[in-house]
């Protein structure tokens, strides 16, 4: 077990602004993944995003990893982003993430809390599938490759007719997942097979706002409701337009349950 080396990507940059780190879903990249929700939220956010290991800008793992291990490396890359001078010391930050980037949210509040100023858990749970489930799909994966992946994540990735409708976002992010290392892939499923926050929530203190869409058969509203119930600081909300990917397929809804959520008063 390693803690991965991820790398970030400045979609927005404003330092005079709070900044929000954005985190993907398996088998996308996060500049196609929170690309369509940029114009929505950049008058708010400094947004800064990291990939996956094998995912997008990152390189691949070559260690299998736990699900800490992973949030580890997320604060390791913000701690490095204030190094650089990226993010400014003094800067509010908060963290949002899809799917298994949702889940290091929850992570990242049992293990490091008070790191960001507030979490958003986007299309997510407190545990995701069954251990069974992602074992054997992290060994199809490492034997198969990520395609074989493509068509099953097309009919849980999108909310009915988002497809047709959407054919250049939806094209992105399914070459996303065609791209992916196959290993690294398969370490991801790996760390998820291990995850399961639901006895801790009662744990995380920061304020959290859960957002899972209507038609996700993932991660479905229930599963928002069950975080928001159970942290100490929690609300829900959901993307009616959305199934597993709210910040592609409704940008604008997304955006703006986060900038209400973190900027209350602006």
């Amino acid at each position: 077990m390693a803690i991965p080396v991820l790398t970030p990507s400045l979609l927005h940059a404003d330092s005079a602004l709070p900044t929000l780190l954005v985190g993907p879903s398996l088998g996308t990249a996060v500049l196609q993944l929170w690309g369509p929700a940029l114009p929505y939220l950049k008058e708010k956010f400094q947004v800064v995003g990291w990939d996956l290991p094998g995912h997008g800008a990152s390189a691949p793992s070559t260690e299998e990893f736990t699900m800490s291990e992973l949030a580890t490396g997320v604060v390791q890359l913000l701690d490095n982003l204030v190094t650089d001078g990226v993010v400014a010391a003094d800067s509010t930050v908060y963290y949002a993430g899809v799917s298994v980037g949702g889940a290091i949210a929850l992570q990242l509040g049992h293990d490091a809390p008070g790191k960001f100023q507030g979490l958003s858990i986007i299309c997510s749970a407190a545990k995701i599938g069954t251990a069974e489930a992602w074992t054997e799909r992290a060994e199809l994966v490492a034997q198969a490759g990520t395609p074989t992946m493509v068509t099953g994540s097309a009919q849980r990735w999108f909310a009915p007719g988002f497809i047709e409708q959407n054919p250049v976002v939806s094209t992105d992010l399914l070459h996303n997942l065609q791209d992916a290392d196959r290993f690294a892939y398969a370490h991801v499923c790996g760390a998820l097979a291990g995850f399961d926050l639901r006895d801790s929530l009662g744990k995380i203190s920061d304020p959290i706002i859960a957002i899972n869409g209507a038609h996700d058969q993932v991660c479905s509203p229930a599963d928002a409701e069950f975080i928001a119930e159970h942290v100490q600081r929690g609300e829900a909300a959901i993307v009616e337009k959305a199934a597993h990917l709210a910040p592609a397929e409704d940008p604008e809804t997304t955006a703006k349950l986060l900038i209400k959520f973190f900027t209350p008063t602006v």
